[in-house]
């Protein structure tokens, strides 16, 4: 396996919940990102219950009210 370094746009408040929810896992950033992806490639939900819990203290902390609902549809101010 080869990983490389990226750049990429991410909305803030999601980015603060991802590295949140990386350091709650003690994983990198990176592996947390991978492990969503590959999960999604196969249908298959990345989280268990707990960690959902988790994610909401999370969202509740930094303000995050987007959904998958809004996926594809953010515009930048």
């Amino acid at each position: 396996m080869e990983r490389v370094q990226t750049g990429l746009r991410i909305e803030r408040r999601l980015l603060k919940v991802l590295k949140g929810l990386a350091e709650y896992l003690d994983m990198s950033l990176g592996d947390l990102v991978e492990g969503v992806a590959l999960h999604a490639f196969e249908g298959k939900a990345p989280f268990s219950p707990a960690t959902m819990e988790k994610i909401q203290q999370l969202k509740a902390v930094y303000e995050l009210t987007l959904t998958a609902e809004d996926a594809h549809r953010l515009a930048e101010k």
